[in-house]
């Protein structure tokens, strides 16, 4: 039997070299998939946006959004550490605000913590959440909910300032308590430099394989979201192609009457059917 996966698991888990295995989810039967598969955590990321409600980005996603996909998720995983999104303008004004809103995911959604973008900037967020209890992860690198002020979906650290800054951003979170940080779309060597500073086990994105685990957006991995596709990706099984395979097969059986057969269909008793004959014959000789 699978034992639960908490925080303190992710620790273990760096300290042993065992590489975390995270993928995100958004509905109960997915979660549930993911959990007898064996994943170590559940991210339901503000990712719905795009890949559940159809936003071009994840800044329209709401709270109400998160903790309505993070309670199904929760119902269909048991085993799997369950991380929330904050969503945009969640946490980037009052700290008093942002500690109500994570415990919205938390007491709500039944998350078991919560995810935060940024750096230094949010440093005041991070403690007050850790002071509250909410278990925090980090999240630095490319920053989806930052994308117009970043101009872009882009690599992040490719020069050696910037790079220094994220290692930096990296030190400050780790200090302030995050039990673990997201690298999204950094070059390896910075991913691995920031990897063998910190304590928190770093979980990558478009990083390379030099993290503590790897997360990758279910829909990506499983190819049932074809609108965008990041060279860091990588389809493990064309789901997507089955789900439309399976479609075509329904519409033609439907179209030829072969579905539903007769196994599939309901029957009623022949002595009962003999009666309801007599009945319809009745009524239809007193018209």
């Amino acid at each position: 039997m699978r034992k639960k996966v908490t925080t303190r698991s992710f620790q273990k888990f760096k300290e042993t070299g065992k590489k975390i295995t995270m993928m995100t989810a958004y509905d109960y039967s997915t979660a549930k998939l993911l959990d007898e598969a064996g994943i170590d955590s559940i991210l339901v990321g503000d990712s719905l946006g795009n890949v559940i409600l159809g936003y071009e980005d994840t800044i329209y996603v709401t709270m109400e959004d998160m903790i309505h996909h993070i309670r199904a998720v929760a119902k269909g995983a048991k085993n799997p550490l369950i991380i929330g999104d904050m969503p945009y303008l969640s946490y980037h004004g009052d700290v008093n605000e942002a500690v109500r809103n994570a415990g919205r995911l938390i007491q709500e959604g039944h998350a078991q913590a919560v995810k935060l973008e940024g750096g230094r900037e949010i440093l005041d967020v991070v403690n007050a959440l850790v002071r509250a209890k909410i278990p925090v992860v980090g999240h630095i690198g490319l920053t989806p909910q930052s994308v117009n002020q970043m101009g872009g979906y882009l690599i992040q650290g490719k020069k050696a300032e910037d790079a220094q800054r994220l290692l930096e951003d990296a030190k400050l979170l780790d200090e302030a308590g995050v039990f673990a940080l997201v690298i999204e779309c950094v070059p390896k060597q910075v991913a691995e430099k920031i990897t063998e500073e910190v304590k928190c086990p770093t979980i990558g994105i478009g990083a390379g394989n030099v993290t503590d685990g790897q997360v990758l957006v279910s829909n990506d991995a499983f190819g049932t979201y074809s609108d965008k596709s990041p060279s860091f990706v990588r389809v493990f099984g064309n789901v997507g192609e089955v789900i439309k395979n399976s479609t075509k097969s329904f519409i033609e059986a439907v179209e030829k009457g072969e579905f539903p057969n007769d196994k599939e269909s309901f029957h009623i008793g022949e002595q009962e059917a003999e009666e309801w004959c007599k009945l319809y014959g009745e009524q239809n000789s007193n018209k």
